[in-house]
């Protein structure tokens, strides 16, 4: 219920035999209150002995208190309670009143508020009795009482079984003692809330604190969504994870070429919120085919939140691969963040001749199986006039290879080095220069496999 919408995506249906994709796992999380409305109702003494201080003090808090629960219920302080959530205020001395009834306009309470004078003795049963009336019984929506109190009963009733009542229909009460004059009965406070105590009761002795206290109790009644994220991925053996751009939120690490994890300490606290975390990763198997690219993802966090990811499939087509000749091994090296440089030894390679390099890949269309294929490259240097000028050719074999059909065939790393002194294009050394490439195939012969029967006598 925290958490309102998980997903994982990637960004191509298909891809190579030796693709990459980007992978973006993205999970939104929201307070309760969000997706379960929540009708508060705010008690507040105005009992003789909060006079002066006492009570300019708790109207900043409360006011406090309307703020966050404003901005909880619908991600903004627009000045209406939303989501279907509503609060009123009841305040009491000798008696209780209703100053407003259950409303969405942040205005309207703050102004009921700031409308409260002290006098009186207190009343405590009268003012969860008045708290009470408030509620809806139809309505679906949880029931929140928060009383806010600086001394003894003085008057009326005993409270205790008023408290009992309201809380054995489901009504959620906390409780907020300020240490005063008339004393406080901690004990009583404690009896009268919801358990447990430890969450439900607060008791400050100094007045600059009730604000700070207000902002805990919103923050506790809206609950964060979710705290101490933790996802862990892991895809399937055909991939390997390359690289993990780091989330906005939370911190992400991989722990081997195939599993990562994602902590968050918080998500959605006190208004919805998203996190988004990028990676990537490269196939690594020999099998076309269409493929899972998680094995696993699993998620926890310290509310019980079950949360499931789809799993996203990609199409690989392997198409036969031939290197002809050895292409350079890659060198890979990691650029930290925030490094203005970076020294990298590549190590040793060898003069192969002097001379711009050509590499030249192709791809044989259709060959059937069993069946080798001969290749050549012609190529050719062109001159301002148009004229060719022979600058290599080479000739492999292509294996045959076992696929049930025909395949393409993809051909890599044909090298051919144009020295520059035989330059004909023109112009100064390292000026453009033209060139053609042809490719010729032909098979050469079928495998023997195609060729073996079986002679009865």
């Amino acid at each position: 219920m925290g958490v309102t919408n998980s997903n994982k995506v990637i960004n191509q249906d298909r891809i190579d035999c030796d693709g990459s994709l980007r992978v973006t796992l993205a999970i939104t999380a929201a307070p309760d209150i969000i997706s379960n409305p929540t009708d508060i109702v705010l008690v507040l003494d105005r009992s003789g002995s909060m006079a002066g201080e006492p009570l300019s003090t708790m109207k900043i808090g409360a006011k406090t208190f309307i703020d966050i629960i404003d901005e909880a219920t619908d991600s903004s302080k627009d000045g209406q309670i939303g989501s279907g959530s509503r609060m009123g205020v009841v305040s009491f001395s000798s008696t209780a009143v209703a100053d407003t009834q259950l409303i969405t306009s942040v205005d309207a309470l703050k102004n009921a508020v700031d409308g409260l004078s002290a006098g009186g003795s207190t009343n405590h049963a009268d003012a969860f009795t008045k708290a009470m009336e408030l509620f809806e019984p139809a309505s679906s929506n949880a029931k929140v009482i928060v009383l806010f109190t600086d001394g003894n009963t003085t008057a009326g009733a005993p409270p205790a079984p008023v408290a009992a009542a309201a809380r054995a229909q489901g009504i959620t009460i906390y409780c907020i003692g300020l240490i005063g004059s008339d004393g406080l009965d901690i004990d009583a406070l404690n009896n009268w809330a919801t358990d447990p105590d430890t969450s439900h009761v607060a008791v400050t002795p100094d007045l600059a604190d009730l604000e700070e206290l207000f902002a805990e109790l919103a923050a506790n009644i809206s609950k964060a969504g979710a705290t101490n994220i933790q996802i862990k991925e892991m895809v399937t053996s055909d991939f390997v994870i390359t690289s993990i751009l780091p989330p906005a939120k939370g911190t992400a690490e991989q722990l081997d070429d195939h599993t990562l994890r994602w902590k968050i300490q918080e998500l959605g606290v006190t208004l919805s919120e998203s996190a988004v975390l990028e990676f990537f990763v490269r196939h690594v198997g020999q099998e076309p085919g269409i493929k899972l690219v998680n094995e696993s993802i699993t998620y926890s966090d310290n509310e019980g939140n079950v949360v499931t990811f789809p799993e996203p499939k990609v199409e690989v087509d392997c198409d036969v691969v031939v290197h002809p000749e050895e292409c350079p091994v890659p060198i890979q090296f990691t650029v930290e963040g925030c490094e203005d440089s970076l020294l990298v030894d590549l190590g040793d390679t060898y003069l192969e001749s002097q001379g711009r390099i050509i590499q030249v890949d192709a791809t044989v269309k259709q060959v059937c199986p069993h069946t080798r294929v001969a290749l050549a490259v012609i190529l050719t240097e062109v001159d301002t006039d148009g004229m060719e000028y022979q600058r290599g050719m080479k000739a492999v074999t292509l294996p045959a290879h076992d696929f049930p059909g025909c395949r393409d065939i993809q051909v890599k790393c044909i090298k051919f080095v144009v020295p520059e002194d035989l330059s004909v294009s023109g112009g100064s050394l390292c000026s453009p220069r033209n060139f053609k490439a042809r490719l010729i195939a032909h098979s050469i012969d079928t495998d023997y496999r195609c060729c073996e029967a079986v002679i009865s006598p």
